[in-house]
């Protein structure tokens, strides 16, 4: 009796002992898994930890495909290379790196006296400002675009980031009213606003240093960014039409509500969300504010 006494008293302590191997054994295992995996599987799984809390993880590893491709984001890159290219070797210039009159005579630029032509509240997009403009947007937007339309589809993508751009254009006719608009700014801050807010939301169910990298990161560019827009808006003294900032503002506002909504509805229906018909209500409000304001109550 009490050397059953005494086996069953050892017991706990070989337990605990034994949860601690089980844990290296379990991180080994997940070690050699992983260098069992093609370039594909790895590719696929590192998507995954960037953009979807760990809880669904193997569920994106089951359906990872990339059928169809992420297509938006490639397509509205090239537009926008293809448009700079444009402006820069076809149209008249003093020089390439900061195009000048040819972008500001555009019929894709935004400007506040040429409002009426509503399409222009889009088409800024494809317009940058010289080199540093267009590198700058091309490296997030594909960076963070396309793994986020690997998770997403392009649909999901696609309206986040046209609702950043015209978003953006809104809030500038608003607030800065007087000021002409060039740059996918607008959709790329979209696309960092929504990630951001999903990163902050699931911070406790991604990998913790995983989810500080991928915060400070967001905030030194977005904070870098903003600043230099902010200097060339308010302390150089260039010639010509003043470049608005709003638009970083207003993509960044947009990303965090319609794009978190997005985001985070990974392997949900939307229509069922509260959280969607509430954002789309807003959106909408905003839309009709701008439209009365830019029509009847603008300076421009």
């Amino acid at each position: 009796m009490d050397r059953d006494i005494e086996e069953r008293g050892a017991f706990p302590v070989q337990r605990d002992g034994g949860g601690e191997d089980w844990e290296a054994e379990d991180a080994v295992a997940e070690e050699e898994e992983e260098k069992k995996l093609g370039c594909y599987e790895r590719f696929h799984r590192s998507v995954s930890k960037l953009m979807l809390p760990e809880h669904l993880h193997e569920h994106y590893m089951e359906r990872a495909n990339c059928c169809p491709p992420p297509i938006f984001i490639i397509l509205i890159s090239l537009a926008e290379l293809a448009v700079f290219i444009y402006y820069a070797v076809w149209k008249p210039q003093k020089q390439w790196v900061t195009l000048d009159q040819g972008i500001w005579n555009s019929p894709l630029t935004y400007k506040a006296d040429k409002r009426q032509e509503a399409w222009r509240f889009i088409s800024y997009m494809f317009v940058h400002a010289g080199v540093q403009h267009i590198l700058g947007n091309l490296l997030m937007q594909i960076l963070l675009g396309i793994p986020l339309e690997l998770v997403h589809k392009g649909f999901e993508v696609g309206m986040v980031y046209l609702s950043g751009v015209l978003a953006g254009s809104l809030a500038s006719s608003i607030f800065d009213p007087l000021s002409a608009l060039v740059g996918a700014s607008g959709g790329v801050y979209a696309l960092m606003g929504g990630y951001f807010m999903n990163a902050i939301v699931n911070f406790r169910e991604m990998i913790p240093l995983l989810g500080i990298f991928r915060i400070g990161v967001i905030v030194i560019i977005v904070g870098t960014d903003v600043g230099f827009a902010l200097y060339r808006r308010f302390l150089t003294d260039s010639a010509g039409l003043k470049v608005s900032f709003v638009a970083h503002i207003g993509g960044g506002v947009a990303g965090m509500t319609i794009g978190y909504v997005f985001f985070s509805a990974y392997n949900q229906k939307l229509l069922k969300d509260p959280r969607f018909w509430l954002c789309i209500v807003g959106y909408i409000v905003f839309i009709l504010f701008a439209v009365v304001f830019n029509i009847f109550l603008s300076p421009a």
